[in-house]
């Protein structure tokens, strides 16, 4: 399968263009207002433009699509681009977007709310949320001890048939470009050759929990917020299983950032800095911490939600997310048969 993280930073034919700009929806008149182009979940979104509208009267519309798409989009766009705003779930779509030149320097206001670890050193976007790489295991599976001590054993034999994961999906490859960044390219060559033997392939995060939920796996590598999310509500997909951390800077300890960013381009830069400058601030990262997404705040010393074990202990990686390859991820992992 072709990964769509090869046609990020390419120049795009007419057809690629039409396809991603048909595959984001737009939830509005685009004329009207501020235009946000979103890769976040919606739902996170609308409460982030609700509260700013709320405190400044700025009307906000948006058009949802996936970090892929809407990279590939403001990419294909360039200077023409309508869109004011990029939010997206991981940083490998802002790296490629902030590569080909497209993003206004970032507020200092907005740069003052957000710690350095949580933002590339460029300050041509920032940080506005984060999520954990977690190893989600089934209880009667798998016991503490028997659990893999870091992401990169799970390319051993031993590991054959019993974990999965949802490789065509961006979540799953910023984790890759973070290991990739860490390691180097020949163990994270060769960790993807033991992936293709050793795992089971799944559509995304949801069916991944699921399926080791349902004892099809004993584990699997996704973001937290999944898991907990379901733990909140049903458990229906998440009630035999729980959560491994890997810590100590492990690849398998990757804090991805959800990143926001001004377009260079944009004709409203006053109020889309002040847009960022809002979901930085205390106000907006409240909307995470005490909201139902169960992702991380990264700014204005907001804490996470009581449920999620603090940053600061997951003892992630240091990675520069304007770092993340994502070209070369979209490589390795075709090379090695996952795409």
């Amino acid at each position: 399968m072709r990964s769509p993280w090869r046609r990020i930073g390419a120049v795009l034919s007419a057809t690629a263009l039409l396809i991603g700009i048909t595959a984001c929806s737009s939830s509005s008149d685009d004329n009207d207002g501020l235009l946000i182009y979103n890769a976040q979940h919606e739902s996170l979104t609308k409460e982030w433009i609700d509260a700013f509208t709320k405190a400044t009267g700025i009307k906000v519309t948006y058009r949802q699509g996936g970090d892929t798409e809407l990279g590939n989009q403001l990419i294909a766009e360039g200077a023409s681009s309508r869109a004011d705003v990029i939010l997206t779930e991981n940083s490998p779509a802002m790296a490629a977007v902030e590569k080909a030149g497209l993003f206004a320097d970032v507020d200092q206001a907005t740069i003052a709310q957000v710690p350095a670890q949580y933002r590339p050193a460029t300050n041509k976007w920032t940080g506005v949320a984060a999520r954990t790489t977690v190893f989600a295991y089934n209880k009667s599976k798998l016991t503490e001890d028997q659990l893999p001590k870091s992401i990169m054993d799970l390319e051993q034999p031993a590991w054959k048939g019993r974990w999965g994961a949802p490789p065509v999906k961006p979540d799953f490859q910023a984790i890759v470009a973070a290991m990739l960044e860490l390691t180097g390219e020949p163990a994270t060559s060769a960790w993807l050759t033991g992936m293709k033997t050793n795992a089971e392939i799944f559509q995304d995060n949801i069916a991944t929990l699921r399926a080791i939920n349902a004892g099809e796996v004993d584990g699997g590598v996704i973001y937290h917020y999944y898991w907990f999310r379901d733990q909140a509500s049903t458990k229906e997909i998440s009630g035999n299983t729980a959560l491994h951390y890997f810590r100590n800077s492990d690849p398998g300890a990757f804090v991805s950032l959800s990143g926001g960013g001004v377009l260079k381009s944009s004709k409203k830069k006053e109020q889309a800095q002040q847009f960022l400058t809002f979901i930085t601030s205390k106000a907006g990262q409240d909307v995470l911490a005490t909201g139902t997404s169960f992702e991380y705040p990264v700014a204005s010393d907001v804490p996470a939600n009581p449920a999620l074990v603090p940053l600061a202990d997951l003892r992630a990686p240091d990675v520069n997310p304007s770092d993340l390859d994502a070209q070369k991820v979209t490589d390795l992992m075709t090379k090695a048969g996952l795409l």
